[in-house]
C-alpha cells in the first residue's frame, strides 16, 4: 500500500482555527497517512521554563502551569464553540484535565538531580496533549483516525534530551503496531519529538525533533513521500523575519539539505534527511496557509534550483576559550579531553578554532549546563567565555551577501571554505 507521512509543527496547531485548517488539509484527499504532530504553539518553551524553575529553585510553577492549561482549554472550547455537539468540548476538557493532573504529579515525584531525565519526563507532555486534542477533534469532525503514542513505536536508548533511535526495535514495533492499523484506518496520529526506552520511559530526540520523528516513520514505513507543513511557502534562502527579500528554493538535493541542517537551518532538523535519502523518499516542504501551492522538494536532484546565498542565523551563542594550565600545546591529547567533556555535557559544537596553545568552541547557550561544564574544564584548563553572541552562516556566499549579513559588526571568529562562510559576531 502507498503510505504518506505528514508532519504539522507547532505553528500549524497553535489555535482552534489552525486545528480546523489541519482538518481541512487532511480532508481534501483520501489516502493512507501517518500524521506527526508537534506541541501547540510555544508549549515546549513553557514546559522548559517549568522544568528550569523546578530544577534550579525547586519552586512550584503554578502560574505557568495554569497558563498552559488555560491555553489548551481555550482552544478546545473554541473548536466546539459553534457545533451542536457542545458536550464534546466538556468531554475533551475532562480528558486533558487528567493529563495535566498526571503532568503535575510527574513533576513533583521525578528526581530533579538529573536535568536531562527531568526534561524528557516533563517536556514530552506537550506533544501528548496536542495529539489528544487534534485526534479527538478530527474524529468528531468525521475524519476517522487512531491515536498511537510515539513512545510505544519509536524506540530509543536512554540518552535523554538527544536520544538515539534503536532502528531494529523501532522497525519491529512499527510493523506490528502501525501497519495493521492502516488496514482499518486511513489516518494514524502520533507525536513528534518523543520516543521511548525499552522500559517505556519517555525520551526526546533533540529540540525541534518532530521532523526527525516523521523521517524515522517514513523510512520504516517505506513511505511514498514525507511532507512538512510550515507557515512559509517552502524552503527559503533566509528567515523572512531577519532578511527582507527572500527567495524560495524549488528543489534541492539531499546532500545540500544535510549541509544546511548541519549549520542550523531551522526549517529542517539536522537528522531528518539521512533516513529519507537512504530510502530515496522525497521530502516536500509546503505552506499550511496555501496548501495547493507548490513548495520545495528535497530529493535526488543534482543541483539547487535556484542557486542563491543561504543565510542561517543562530542567536544566544557562547564562545568558550580553553587554555591548558601548564601552557602546553593544544595537542591531540588535550583536544580529546576537551571533547570528552563536551560530550559528557551533551554540548553540540557549532564552530571551533584552535591555535598553538588555546582552543575555542562555540555552542548554543544553556545556562543550566554551562556551570558544570566549566567546573569540569577548570580542573585542567583556564577557561574564559562570552555569551549573547550570534553565529551567521552563509552558504553559497558572495561579498555582497557577506556585507548584507555582517553590517560592520565586531567579528570574533571568521571561517571560510569554497562554499560556506561563517562569522561569530559580538
Amino acid at each position: 500500500m502507498k503510505i504518506y507521512v505528514e508532519k504539522f509543527g507547532g505553528a500549524s496547531v497553535n489555535s482552534a482555527d489552525a486545528v480546523k485548517n489541519v482538518e481541512k488539509i487532511l480532508s481534501a484527499e483520501t489516502k493512507k497517512r501517518v500524521v506527526v504532530i508537534s506541541a501547540m504553539g510555544k508549549t515546549t518553551n513553557k514546559l522548559e521554563n517549568i522544568v528550569n524553575l523546578w530544577f534550579n529553585e525547586r519552586k512550584f510553577f503554578q502560574k505557568q502551569f495554569d497558563e498552559l492549561k488555560t491555553y489548551h482549554t481555550n482552544i478546545i472550547q473554541q473548536l466546539f464553540n459553534n457545533t451542536k455537539d457542545s458536550n464534546k468540548a466538556e468531554e475533551l476538557i475532562n480528558i486533558i484535565e487528567k493529563i495535566f493532573q498526571e503532568l503535575k504529579q510527574k513533576i513533583q515525584i521525578t528526581p530533579s538531580s538529573d536535568y536531562n531525565f527531568l526534561y524528557d519526563s516533563i517536556v514530552s507532555f506537550g506533544e501528548r496533549i496536542s495529539t489528544t486534542i487534534v485526534s479527538f477533534y478530527l474524529n468528531s469532525a468525521g475524519l476517522k483516525n487512531k491515536l498511537i503514542h510515539a513512545y510505544h513505536i519509536i524506540k530509543t536508548d536512554n540518552n535523554y534530551r538527544d536520544a538515539n533511535i534503536n532502528w531494529n526495535q523501532t522497525q519491529l514495533e512499527i510493523d506490528s503496531k502501525v501497519i495493521p492499523l492502516l488496514d482499518e484506518y486511513d489516518l494514524i496520529i502520533t507525536q513528534g519529538f518523543v520516543g521511548g526506552t525499552k522500559e517505556n520511559l519517555q525520551t526526546t530526540l533533540g529540540r525541534e525533533g518532530s521532523d526527525y520523528s516523521a523521517a524515522v516513520l517514513s523510512h520504516c514505513l517505506n513511505a511514498t513521500s514525507m511532507t512538512v507543513w510550515k507557515d512559509v511557502p517552502g524552503l527559503l534562502n533566509a528567515d523572512p523575519k531577519r532578511v527582507s527579500e527572500t527567495v524560495k528554493i524549488l528543489s534541492m538535493p539531499y546532500t545540500e539539505a544535510v549541509e544546511l541542517s548541519y549549520y542550523g537551518a531551522s526549517i529542517i532538523h539536522p537528522k531528518t534527511i539521512k533516513p529519507l535519502e537512504n530510502a530515496k523518499i522525497p521530502l516536500f516542504i509546503k505552506s499550511f496557509l496555501q496548501p495547493s501551492e507548490e513548495g520545495t522538494v528535497i530529493c535526488e536532484s543534482e543541483n539547487v534550483k535556484p542557486i542563491v546565498p543561504n543565510f542561517i542565523f543562530k542567536d544566544n551563542q557562547i564562545l568558550l576559550s580553553i587554555v591548558p594550565k601548564d601552557l602546553s600545546f593544544a595537542t591531540e591529547r588535550v583536544l580529546s579531553e576537551i571533547f570528552r567533556l563536551l560530550a559528557k555535557h551533551k554540548i553540540k559544537v557549532n564552530m571551533m578554532q584552535n591555535s598553538a596553545i588555546s582552543f575555542s568552541v562555540c555552542f548554543d547557550e544553556n545556562l543550566n549546563i554551562l556551570p558544570s561544564l566549566i567546573n569540569d574544564l577548570e580542573k585542567e584548563f583556564f577557561v574564559r567565555y562570552n555569551k549573547g553572541l550570534q553565529l551567521v552562516t552563509i552558504r553559497h556566499y558572495s561579498n555582497e551577501a557577506i556585507n548584507k549579513a555582517i553590517h560592520e559588526r565586531k567579528i570574533l571568529i571568521e571561517q571560510k571554505s569554497r562554499i560556506t562562510a561563517q562569522y561569530l559576531l559580538d
